[in-house]
This record gives C-alpha cells, structure tokens and sequence, in this order.
C-alpha cells in the first residue's frame, strides 16, 4: 500500500508522501467513462468489499515489503520469514463465509506484495516453492468466494523489489538505470506482464486492484498492454486507478475526501486498525460504530469501502477483525435498503450527516450519526415527505414542517422526531418516502 504509518518515522511519511502526490498528478485519465460504464454497474452497487493482506510479514508482523526498502530490517532477515509462513490453519471456505456475513459484495487479496512473493506458484519467490505453506492459496479462495456469489478481486504490485531485473530495491539504492539498461528493463516489462497474464488465465478476476505504479510512467509500465492482457480474457474486468491513467476508478486511501473524487467510481480503502497486514503489536482498533459511520460517509457520497483484514501466518483471521466484519454485517444486514445498489445522497446543507437515494431518486436514506435525542433537520427539500420509516424496526417517525411561507417558493425546514425505542445502537437509518423524485431548493432564500 502506499502513504501510511508503517515508516514509523515521519519525515519518512512526508517524503514519500510528497513524491506519491506528485505521480498522482500525472495519472490523467485515458478511459472514457462511457465506455466502461456498463461493467462498471455490479462495483456501484457493490457498496462493501473486504481487503486481504496476507504474506511472509506476518511471520514476524513486520510493515510488508516496506519493512525492508526503509531498512527497518534487513532484506536477508526479511527474506527469513519465508521459512515461517505454513497457512497450516488456512480455511479458505471459513474465509469466504465471513466475507459473506460482512455484506461485502467484493474481495481483494494480495496476490504478490512489493517483496515479491507470490501466493501462487510463480515466479522465483513464491509460497509454493519457497514456504512451508506448499500450496497455492489463491485458487480455493477463488472457488469458495463465486460459490456465495462473492467477486473475486487480485491485488498485484507493480513494484517487484526481489526480482533481479527491477531497477528499484532499497530505498537510497537502485539496481540500475531503465534508460541506461533498457533491455535488462524490458526483460522485467516481460516477467510482469507474464504474472499478469497467468493471474488472468488462471483466475479470471473480476477486479485488479494495482499498486506501486508511482516508480514509473505509463509508457515505462506499458499500462496501455497491461490493460488490453486484462481485457482481452475478461472484457468485463475493473481495473482500479493505479495504472497511471488507465484504471476505471479512483482509490483514495485511509484519509477520507472532503470532497468527491473526480472520477464517478470511487474507493476507500481502510485498515481496521493501523496496519495493513497482521501485526501483533498494533492493537488500535476501529470500533464497529466508527467502521459504520465512515462507511455511511463513503456511500453517501456514492462511493465504496475496501475494509482492510490480514490473516495471520497460519491462516487464522484476529479474533478483532472478526467481530468487525460480524458487526458491520449485522448492521448491513438491517439496514441494507439504504446501502446497496443507492445513488449519492443529498449534497451539502441539505442534511448534516451521510444520505444515500434509491435508484428512482424517490426514497431518500437519511442516516444519523450519533443517533441524537433531539429532533434531525432536513432543508431545502421541495418534495412532500408521504412517509417516514425507521429502517430494520416497525416504527415511523414523526415530522413537521417549519417556517414555510405560502406564497414563497422556497420551502420550510423538515424536523424528523425519532422514537428513541427505535434507534439502532450503532446509527439508525430512516426512509423518508417522497411524493416522486427528490427535488431540492439550491437558492439563497427570500422571494428566490
């Protein structure tokens, strides 16, 4: 992954930090968006997926691959850990059964990290080969996900640090020079793509999710010839926006937007705690009403969350990130009319909180955070509410309209008084039902 706290010093975050904002710039957009717009609907449904770090760092519980490139530890000590890794307790069905009781429409996992150890037999690191784990792990997580009808998605570094032929390796050295080597450069281009095409024969993913794309432009990367080896075995594959430009959605990551990306598809991806795979010694947690309060937030404004898990190296998933997902499922789960397959909610000023609308724009989901004991207020709404439900119970909520003037066009303020039996314990989420589609009041008052 990319800017987080795994540096552990923080001029060390702020450097990389600056040099990832700097690439970003330079990722202009090369896809249309209409036409991908039609694969894209099952993502914007979608709502939920849940992210799988799991590697050779979780024998030590080290920063994956970046433990190394920052010279926290040494790449020999580094390399050790292969001799740790069993996925002995490795359960690939308890896995998918857990993603399923999430909500999460999705799931991504790390086929290869930046350290290059790959979780299927490729290449000359990989857990088959080199690990006790002997096995591919990725196949049987594949099957066990399209059977509860669960997209499958491969995360996939770009960035190899261990291949002898990427110019990249610590992170004050380098290898050698692409424009000084190009043939030794090409000879990496081929390998890479090669992985890629035998990730694509041989699982067929729904989703890539990229990373690592900041070291080198799109011409260097050949990200036009990634993407046609994608497409030309699944046309209907999603690609996220690390390809320098030509990637099918936005990926913000950790630090929520202010404001909506540019692209119309969007993801934030999120630790559940502070660490992206398995470390014994990060125990800060997000509680299950913050997880469902930032997820409420992405939704409303018409995004997806990519909630983060990492198993440890036997394969058992922490007993923490299990009752996440559990919690977060049951809350889904009540509530999931206001989730899955909605439209962005109300724009700013209209409600102070997450908002979501129905497909036909004419149920509105108003989801409150903090469940307050006063009344919520809603302006600028021109439509007549018919009705308010407050979602998972059989309680309606009760409303008035202030301050409308009868012969102004600008309409009164909305207070929505909600049963305090009714309210859920993590954030309650109400319907208001209109009298057709949502119609909003974006003047400045007066007779206007």
């Amino acid at each position: 992954m990319t800017c987080k706290n795994r540096f552990g010093i923080s001029f060390i975050i702020l450097s990389y930090c600056m040099m990832l904002f700097a690439t970003l710039d330079s990722r202009a957009q090369q896809i249309s968006e209409d036409s991908i717009r039609h694969k894209m609907q099952w993502f914007a449904d979608a709502k939920l997926g849940v992210f799988i770090h799991w590697g050779i760092y979780a024998v030590n519980g080290v920063d994956e691959s970046w433990s190394f490139h920052n010279k926290k530890i040494s790449y020999a000590d580094y390399m050790k850990q292969l001799k740790g890794f069993t996925a002995k307790h490795y359960d690939p069905e308890q896995w998918a059964d857990l993603i399923k009781a999430s909500g999460a429409k999705y799931a991504v996992i790390t086929t290869k990290h930046h350290d290059g150890v790959a979780l299927w037999k490729s290449g000359p690191l990989n857990v088959v080969n080199n690990t006790p784990a002997k096995r591919d792990l990725l196949a049987p997580f594949y099957t066990a996900l399209r059977k509860r009808d669960i997209k499958c998605g491969a995360y996939f570094s770009l960035i190899d640090w261990s291949y002898k032929d990427y110019p990249g390796f610590l992170k004050d050295s380098t290898r050698y020079s692409v424009s000084a080597q190009p043939l030794r450069w090409k000879k990496f281009q081929e390998y890479n793509k090669g992985q890629i095409q035998e990730i694509s024969t041989k699982y067929k993913p729904d989703l890539w999710w990229f990373d690592g794309d900041w070291e080198h432009s799109a011409a260097e990367w050949q990200s036009p010839a990634i993407r046609n080896i994608i497409l030309s075995g699944n046309p209907n594959a999603i690609i996220n926006g690390r390809l320098q430009g030509y990637g099918d959605y936005e990926t913000p990551e950790q630090n929520f937007p202010v404001e909506k990306p540019a692209f119309p598809w969007w993801e934030l991806c999120m630790t559940t705690n502070a660490s992206w795979g398995y470390q014994a010694t990060d125990t800060l947690w997000k509680t299950p009403y913050e997880v469902i309060s930032i997820f409420a937030d992405v939704i409303g404004h018409g995004g997806n969350l990519l909630l983060d898990i990492a198993p440890k190296e036997d394969g058992t998933i922490p007993v923490e990130q299990v009752q996440i997902l559990k919690e977060l499922g049951e809350w889904n789960a009540k509530h999931q009319e206001a989730i899955f397959g909605t439209r962005a909610g109300l724009p700013a000023g209209h409600y102070y909180g997450p908002s979501t609308l129905s497909k036909d724009s004419s149920t509105l989901y108003l989801f409150m955070l903090g469940n307050p004991e006063k009344p919520i207020l809603i302006k600028g709404l021109k439509n007549k509410i018919q009705r308010i439900r407050v979602l998972g119970t059989s309680y309606d909520a009760s409303f008035k309209v202030v301050g409308k003037i009868s012969w102004s066009p600008v309409p009164g303020l909305v207070y929505v008084d909600i049963p305090s039996v009714s309210k859920d314990r993590y954030l309650t989420v109400l319907a208001l039902e209109l009298d057709g589609k949502v119609s909003l009041y974006r003047g400045k008052g007066g007779l206007q």
